[in-house]
């Protein structure tokens, strides 16, 4: 490793190099799964489609799609290409919209999660002589695993504190000396609030410098907040339950996401037709595991929506750049013919002064009408002023020139939403 980087040859490969990779773990892949379960064996027969044909990266086209439907359908195990004996770690989603996708991991799986995920946290300005106070849910979930496993490969002290009681997260934390935070981005916000509500300050009473979060959407003024609350530089993580967990894409000093497409086939698709875009065309993302054994993922639909680039980073990395999730299929809302995401509704909220990192949106569905409106805890020197008639017009002002879509705010006294020590419930129907 370099000051730079954890793997400076695969970090900062040509990319044509790096093709050339991708194209001969890709054919193994095809072949290793058509050999090893009878599941994708089926399918690729079925699309007429057999190891020999992949001779080109292009050619991935011609795989059939996976979808969370199909992960449900084979429930638990039916997606494993290895012998039973050989998995030595499972994970699972929360299952919170049907049965949870469970993933499977060899050894040789959690040690490449490891890898990825200390290349990811590496580039992030983890190093060894770190504290990383890991409060991410520990269990099921791949989140508090896939960081620690990263922190531990850079040989940096994790605090194995899992996430809630946030009281007991503060006093470890100052008592520790935690120099990094992981938990999703709200939940950082929860435990400034409960700093500060024990008298704490939470830019000068801890040793805090980095924060790497994920896990949840947030947007690029949530992010700026949270800086500014913390005193931190704030990092994005993107993974799925499906690909590996976390590790999949991570950011560098620049901020700007880098894929380990190493590992991770990257395209980008037309969510209505399935057709394969180019770089810095925005679509749904697909990825493809390319090293997986236990449990490998072809072609798997994100459902998230995003662009690609093969752009040159000023940070010297090659892999291919990831733009921020600008929201999620299933998350799109049409509001009167306008296309709404709660990402633009947060960056809105977060350009008021007054306005607190605590809101919910209310989806109001009558019919094939939906309608929205908001409600936003003010700070609390805000709230004491008064005339929140006036920062309601503020909030629902910025929505306007963002969404040009009127949408009504309604301030509550603070402390009313209910917090969340996981990913926060931002949308809510009623």
């Amino acid at each position: 490793m370099s000051d730079e980087f954890w793997d400076k040859e695969i970090e900062t490969m040509p990319l044509g190099e790096l093709k050339k990779l991708q194209l001969k773990r890709l054919k193994a892949l095809v072949r290793y799964v058509y050999d090893n379960n009878k599941f994708y064996h089926e399918k690729l027969k079925n699309a007429n489609v057999k190891p020999d044909d992949i001779k080109t990266l292009k050619d991935i086209e011609k795989l059939p799609f996976l979808t969370k439907d199909d992960l449900r359908e084979y429930y638990p195990f039916g997606l494993v290409c290895t012998e039973m004996d050989d998995i030595v770690e499972v994970h699972a989603s929360s299952g919170t919209t049907g049965k949870p996708v469970v993933g499977p991991y060899t050894k040789n799986d959690v040690d490449l999660w490891g890898e990825v995920m200390a290349r990811s946290l590496y580039a992030n300005g983890v190093r060894k002589d770190d504290v990383m106070q890991n409060a991410y849910g520990y269990g099921l979930f791949t989140g508090a695993h896939g960081f620690e496993k990263g922190a531990q490969k850079i040989g940096a002290m994790v605090i194995t504190i899992s996430s809630g009681n946030t009281k007991r997260q503060i006093d470890v934390m100052k008592d520790f000396g935690a120099t990094v935070i992981a938990c999703t981005p709200s939940y950082s916000l929860y435990i400034a609030e409960v700093a500060e509500e024990n008298g704490l300050d939470p830019l000068n009473d801890f040793k805090l410098h980095t924060g790497v979060f994920g896990a949840e959407a947030w947007s690029e003024e949530m992010r700026k907040n949270v800086e500014k609350r913390w005193g931190i530089t704030a990092h994005e993580h993107y993974g799925l339950t499906e690909i590996i967990g976390p590790g999949v894409v991570s950011e560098c000093k620049h901020k700007r996401l880098h894929i380990n497409a190493d590992h991770f086939y990257p395209e980008i698709i037309d969510p209505k037709t399935g057709e394969t875009l180019e770089p810095g065309e925005a679509g749904e993302i697909v990825f493809t595991t390319l090293t997986k054994e236990a449990f490998p993922a072809i072609r798997f639909r994100t459902k998230d929506l995003a662009t690609l680039y093969e752009d040159h980073c000023e940070c010297g990395r090659t892999l291919p750049i990831q733009s921020r999730i600008k929201g999620r299929s299933d998350d799109m809302m049409k509001v009167k013919g306008v296309i709404v995401f709660p990402s633009q509704i947060e960056a809105a909220l977060m350009q008021v002064n007054g306005v607190s990192d605590n809101y919910q949106i209310i989806k109001t569905k009558k019919g094939d009408i939906t309608s929205l409106s908001v409600e936003v805890e003010p700070t609390e020197e805000r709230y004491k002023e008064g005339h929140l008639d006036d920062l309601e017009k503020q909030a629902e002002d910025e929505i306007y020139s963002i969404l040009n879509l009127h949408v009504p705010v309604k301030t509550i006294p603070p402390k009313t939403i209910p917090r969340s020590t996981g990913k926060a419930k931002r949308v809510i129907t009623r």
